[in-house]
């Protein structure tokens, strides 16, 4: 079989070498001069095997500071039952959001953005409802520790939360969050429904969330049922792989 080519085997060499610590988080690589005489190539062959590396997620290049191997955060881990914590009686402010991150509420901020909308086919049906009904649509990118962590774009009847203080973007960030603001409209929630799917972020949720380039993220399509229908339709929780686990458990 023909030799692979020089740059697969030079970033093979560097993948090796971050993965069993050799080059540990945030060191810097070695120069391309470096790696061309370690390597007997030439530059372009080394940028090659750099920009492979940085395509898949394992170093990170900054202007005036070189190569860096990249940093990646603990991953959190997100379980299902943690909307069953903040439905019960608390103590101190919290929110899904700030028990996944295990922040206090002063380490929590959110941006929103607040518009009023008509459902389009794919929410109708996740409503339940016919495309076209009038709907408050909530963007919300979520930090921790003034770090962004999360892009959640969900949607309620307007004629649920018209004129209420969940529609007034002032009242955010609300204790409990969405299932509080719920049961504060008369309407608990009584089932939350959850599907989950991987791809590359959007230029624009790469920005907003300081994302390196090769690390997709997770799109979480949620539902928040009530007795007497869905309440809420969240499309999407958008959250960088890299920084999640999700934990799901099945009672039998």
């Amino acid at each position: 079989m023909p030799d692979r080519p020089a740059y697969l085997r030079i970033a093979d060499t560097l993948r090796e070498a971050i993965r069993d610590g050799a080059l540990p988080p945030g060191t810097r690589l070695p120069t391309i001069a470096e790696l061309c005489e370690t390597h007997g190539v030439s530059e372009i062959v080394i940028r090659q095997a750099v920009a492979l590396l940085r395509g898949e997620g394992l170093v990170e290049t900054r202007r005036g500071g070189g190569t860096l191997v990249k940093v990646i955060p603990p991953a959190r881990r997100v379980a299902m039952d943690r909307y069953r914590a903040v439905t019960r009686p608390m103590a101190v402010p919290e929110t899904t959001f700030t028990r996944d991150q295990k922040i206090s509420w002063a380490e929590y901020r959110l941006d929103k953005e607040f518009t009023r909308v008509r459902a389009d086919g794919e929410l109708g049906a996740l409503f339940e409802l016919p495309a076209g009904t009038e709907l408050l649509r909530r963007r919300f990118v979520f930090y921790a520790r003034g770090e962004p962590q999360q892009i959640s774009v969900n949607y309620l009847p307007w004629d649920l939360v018209g004129e209420t203080p969940v529609s007034d973007p002032a009242r955010e960030p609300w204790p409990g969050g969405t299932l509080a603001q719920l049961a504060y409209l008369g309407h608990p929630p009584v089932r939350v429904e959850e599907a989950v799917r991987s791809r590359m972020p959007t230029p624009e949720e790469a920005d907003t969330l300081r994302m390196t380039g090769g690390v997709p993220v997770l799109g979480i399509t949620r539902r928040m049922l009530a007795r007497d229908g869905v309440m809420e339709v969240c499309r999407e929780i958008v959250l960088p792989a890299d920084r999640v686990v999700l934990d799901y458990s099945i009672d039998l």
